[in-house]
Parts: structure tokens; sequence; C-alpha cells
């Protein structure tokens, strides 16, 4: 660059918006009373959020104290349950070995041993909390197998069978699928006649399909169980959805009975 192209730089006249002004501009000067200001200010929003943090970590305890004292709850109601049901099942027994009729004494027995079995399906159903994954199948053969017990003692040829796939679920979806199947066993045993079938297979559309299926009669054209008030439908639609599985009702194999079916992933 030669000095006269220098000295043409130099005399370039600048504006108040100039880049050079930018660059160069001396920085304000900023007095104690600011600098205090803005520490009060800093400090302000500094314990407002000492403050919000506190607040959410108590809350969080109160949960915590709350979800602890709820499932405290929850083992002393099955504890006081499991204890009445071992009480009954014990007056049953000595009542039915004190009666002189042997008609009386066998139905009284019937009786105790049929209650001993709805405490075991309880125990059952409530003996994988805190597991986090398990066999579904195993479970439920091991839950079929009291129903089968049960349902004997009212008629020899009356029984619950399990058929399937053995597949590992999470227990978030197992258990609801162990209260499903609890349910719908049940409903078939109260309206049912001769065997239940229990079945857990593959499917194409969502990954799993557990069914109950029972000989008896078929339910009436139309049943709808979304407009089912009672308590056992609105249990298994509720744990249905849960899971974010489907529930499908059709006709048993042969035509024959009802087959409820819960498609899950």
């Amino acid at each position: 660059m030669g000095k006269d192209d220098s000295m043409a730089i130099e005399h370039l006249p600048r504006s108040a918006d100039s880049p050079l002004n930018i660059i160069f501009e001396r920085p304000t000067r900023r007095t104690i009373a600011s600098y205090e200001r803005e520490l009060i200010r800093r400090r302000r929003t500094e314990t407002g959020l000492r403050q919000a943090l506190a607040q959410d970590e108590a809350l969080l305890c109160q949960k915590d104290e709350l979800i602890r004292q709820q499932a405290l709850l929850s083992q002393e109601s099955d504890h006081r349950l499991l204890n009445g049901i071992q009480m009954i099942v014990s007056l049953l027994s000595l009542q039915g070995r004190a009666a002189m009729n042997v008609e009386v004494a066998s139905q009284l027995a019937a009786a105790a041993d049929r209650i001993a079995t709805i405490g075991r399906i309880h125990q059952r159903l409530h003996s994988l909390d805190g597991v986090q994954t398990f066999a579904l199948k195993q479970y439920l053969e091991d839950l079929c197998r009291d129903f089968s017990m049960m349902l004997s003692l009212e008629r020899p040829e009356r029984m619950v069978v399990v058929e399937g796939i053995e597949i590992e679920l999470p227990a978030v979806t197992a258990i609801p699928l162990g209260f499903i199947a609890n349910e719908l066993i049940t409903n078939a045993a109260k309206y049912g006649t001769g065997r239940i079938t229990v079945s857990l297979e593959s499917n194409p559309e969502k990954g799993y399909a557990l069914s109950v299926s029972n000989d008896g009669p078929g339910l009436p054209e139309g049943f709808d169980p979304a407009a089912r008030k009672g308590l056992g439908m609105r249990i298994i639609r509720s744990l249905v959805e849960r899971i974010g599985g489907e529930l499908r009702i059709d006709r048993g194999d042969r035509d024959q009975g009802t087959r409820f079916t819960v498609l899950f992933s």
C-alpha cells in the first residue's frame, strides 16, 4: 500500500454508527451504586430460586411419604384379609369335625377348602409385587391350578387349563394381565359350564393375545362390554386400558360358549 492510499484511509469520514466507532468506543463507566443494585438483584433472584427448590423438594418428600403410607396400608389390609380368611377356614373346619351329620360335615369341609383356595388366589395375585419381569404362562398355570381345585369341589368335570406359549413380560404389563385373567376366569366359572380354557398366543396385530373361553352359553347378540356397569367388567376395561390393550369378545371354539380376548404388546 502506498503513502497516498494510507492518507486516504486516515481521512475517510466516520459516521456515528461506523464499525470503527463501535470497536474503539470507550466503555461506559459504572458507579459503585450500580454494582450494588445489580448484586442485590442477583441475591434476590438466588433467594427466590432456593425457596422454589426447597418447596419442590418438600412436595416430593410429601409425595414419597404418601406412597409409602399407601403401600403400608395395602400390606396391612392384605394381612388382615388373609388372617380373616384363615380364621373362617379354621371355624368351618372345627364345625365340620364336630358335626354329627356326614353330609353337613362334608359341606362344611368343602366350604373351608373353597375359602382357603380364595385366600391362595389372593396371595398369588399379590405375590409378585416388586418383581421386574416374570414368565406369564407359568404364573397363569399356578393361578389356574387353584381355580381348578376350587371348581372341582363342586363338579369334578369342571377344570381350568392353560394353553399356548411362554413369554417374559415386565411386571407393569404382566400383573394387570393376571388380574384380568382372574376376573375373566371368575366370570366364566360363574356363568359358564364345562371346561375353562386360558390361552396365551402371539398375535400379528398387537403382539400377543390372552383369551379366556368356556363351554357355556354364549353372550346375547349386541353385547357391549363398554355399556356394562358391573364392577368386574369395569375392572377389566380399566386394566386393559392401563396396558394399552384391546378387549374383544366373540364365540368360543366350535362356535360354543364365549371367548374374551385381550390384545397387548
